[in-house]
């Protein structure tokens, strides 16, 4: 099927604008006849259930957690972009929106970039009269900070915790609007389904995961804002819970899976330390403002860093790349760590890290400033290393850390499904193929305060929906569906655990589709993970029953969906006969190892559709034009 953007006509900047003017709307008085369902609450789900309960829609809005405190969205650290220019050092939207498309590598719809870059500016006036406490200067203005891939200085920060304090404000509007009635809030469920009526979404299907109860919930539209996928490779800096799951479950359902393949892979993050670890810890991208990236220039030098003198260390990035230095984007920083280790440069027990030097920063500005910028993350990498990052360099290597593929959406949000939107990064849409730091925030904040409530509302007034309840045939299907699949993960009672399965996916899919990929090792992740998933369903073990609080069961249910997934991730890059952002295939690449595209082939939006169980899936692809910025091969030297 074709895929339409709905990306209106007309001059970039004033495309959003129009497209306001010319949604349909529903009348003040007619919301409150409405129900919404929302499934997560990061900052994408929580801003858009407090704004649409504001505007008067009855809304439903469904959390993983016990509290939607605890979504991921509190794991942001650095900070959050937006083209305010308060350092008058040239930003403007415009230079956001340019920025954004060349850090993706061209692989992002124009319209929607603009339109974030536009919205930046209101987020940071609504996230201040919510109490957020942005850093500020001497004088009491706000403080900006630079980020990878920019030249300028336009990142909002609050010292290491931004995500949690732009979290808390969209909490304390969503908890108002549950205060007043306007929104019904289901903590500890997980959705296992969505429910379709005439090919629409009309509601979803959950488990509560306290007492096991399969639950159904019907509403006029679903708005997904559940995260992404990068625990598929095991070792992330997600949160244990995030999941594909949701988002999964709707490919199934007929929404169409862009870009799964585009997963970013952060540079500043704690090595692995050993076997048994299940979790990687993010040391934020603003550390690499005072920080310098270094690795001895002799491989193999095994000595401490204090005793490597100057003339005999390795500053690559500055050395590699002199107009950006330590802030290129996270896909070149993290390449750049990996061939010095691939070298025999790298530092530590493992030889897989790289040094982080915050010795010339504490010289120049002194400790205490130093403290006050990064303090709490100093703090952190103290407790888990054992290592005084103020008197010897951090030591940080590559993870997985955020996923750019997600649900295909339209200009208006909307999946391949009429009312099925997708917020946040559960969606595609903004970041292409490398998301710049401090991005992810501006877009979770733009979906769910200023976007979904304009055109979920043009959905509503411009669709006949007649009166659905948990009472449909389509209901007891699908509920009934979730049942059987619950019950079958407890019937296979085998010898390997979900974890074993897990770790096994995970080192597959880092292996042969993760920095550094090629045709060989893509195609022997495509031949491995049907047989790992075969022999999940044979011989995995889930104890206990579906009746109370089971995480085992919870866990398999994800990672048989990560056995899916992790199959169409390796189909479509091993599609794409390029070189772009994160995926980087060997067989494509300049004279100096950078990443190289493939415009005449691959310029497109790359939208996989579910075509049953057993069936390869069908590549489906949206054109990408540039009318407004130069195809170029992207350098920061």
């Amino acid at each position: 099927m074709p895929l339409d953007s709905k990306a209106p006509g007309g001059p970039l900047e004033e495309k959003w604008d129009r497209h306001r003017f010319e949604l349909k709307l529903v009348n003040p008085a007619n919301k409150r006849k409405y129900e919404i369902i929302v499934v997560g609450t990061g900052l994408a789900g929580a801003s858009a259930s407090a704004t649409l309960a504001e505007l008067g829609y009855h809304v439903k809005t469904f959390c993983i957690q016990d509290t939607p405190r605890r979504a991921h969205s509190i794991a942001a650290q650095g900070g959050i972009n937006a083209a305010k220019n308060y350092q008058g050092d040239g930003d403007s939207i415009r230079r956001l929106f340019y920025d954004t498309i060349k850090g993706g590598d061209f692989r992002s719809r124009e319209a929607n970039v603009y339109r974030l870059a536009q919205i930046s500016v209101d987020i940071i006036d609504q996230c201040v009269a919510q109490g957020v406490p942005f850093a500020r200067e001497y004088g009491g203005l706000l403080a900006n900070r630079s980020f990878g891939g920019a030249q300028v200085s336009r990142t909002f920060y609050a010292r290491g915790q931004t995500g949690q304090q732009l979290l808390l404000g969209a909490y304390s509007a969503l908890m108002r609007q549950v205060g007043i009635g306007q929104v019904r809030m289901f903590p500890r469920r997980e959705m296992l389904d969505l429910v379709l009526v005439d090919g629409r979404a009309r509601g979803i299907v959950v488990r509560n995961l306290i007492t096991g109860e399969i639950e159904s919930h019907s509403a006029h539209a679903v708005v997904l804002a559940t995260g992404g996928y990068g625990n598929a490779y095991f070792l992330s800096t997600n949160g244990m819970s995030s999941n594909v799951s949701a988002i999964w479950r709707a490919y199934k359902r007929g929404a169409f899976f862009a870009h799964p393949s585009f997963i970013q892979i952060h540079p500043t993050c704690i090595p692995v330390h050993g076997d048994y670890q299940s979790k990687l810890t993010l040391m934020s991208e603003s550390l690499r403002n005072d920080g310098r990236v270094w690795v001895p220039k002799k491989a193999g030098d095994q000595r401490p860093a204090e005793q490597i003198p100057e003339s005999e260390r390795d500053y690559y990035l500055e050395e590699k790349y002199p107009s950006f230095g330590n802030l290129v984007p996270r896909d070149v920083a993290s390449r750049n760590a990996k061939q010095q280790c691939d070298q025999g440069k790298g530092v530590g027990p493992t030889g897989y890290a790289v040094y982080l030097d915050f010795q010339d920063a504490i010289k120049r500005d002194g400790e205490a400033v130093i403290r006050k910028k990064y303090g709490n993350l100093f703090q952190m990498y103290e407790r888990i290393t054992d290592d005084n990052p103020y008197q010897s360099p951090m030591m940080i290597y590559p993870a997985i850390h955020y996923a750019m593929g997600g649900l295909w959406v339209d200009y208006n949000l909307m999946s391949t499904i009429p009312g099925l939107f997708v917020l946040g990064e559960a969606n595609f849409s903004d970041h292409g193929a490398n998301r710049l730091g401090a991005s992810a925030l501006m877009q979770g904040l733009a979906d769910g305060y200023f976007i979904i409530p304009y055109t979920i509302g043009g959905y509503l007034a411009g669709t006949p929906l007649g009166p659905v309840d948990e009472g449909h045939r389509a209901f007891g299907e699908t509920v009934k569906a979730a049942k059987d699949a619950t019950d079958r993960l407890l019937s296979i009672k085998g010898r390997r655990t979900v974890h074993d399965f897990h770790r096994e996916l995970g080192h597959i899919l880092w292996e042969y589709c993760g920095m550094s990929r090629n045709e060989a090792g893509m195609r022997k992740a495509k031949e491995r993970i049907p047989e790992l998933r075969e022999a999940f369903w044979k011989d995995v073990t889930v104890p206990g029953t579906s009746a109370d609080f089971n995480q085992s069961l919870e866990r398999a249910g994800r990672v048989a969906d990560f056995l899916e997934f992790g199959e169409l991730l390796a189909e479509d890059a091993l599609s794409r006969k390029e070189s772009c952002g994160c995926h980087f295939n060997e067989a494509y690449q300049t004279p100096d190892h950078e990443a190289l595209r493939n415009d005449e082939e691959c310029c497109y939006v790359a939208a996989w559709e579910f075509t049953g169980k057993g069936k390869a899936p069908a590549l489906h692809k949206e054109p990408l034009t540039f009318e407004n910025v130069k195809l170029t091969q992207r350098s920061y030297k």
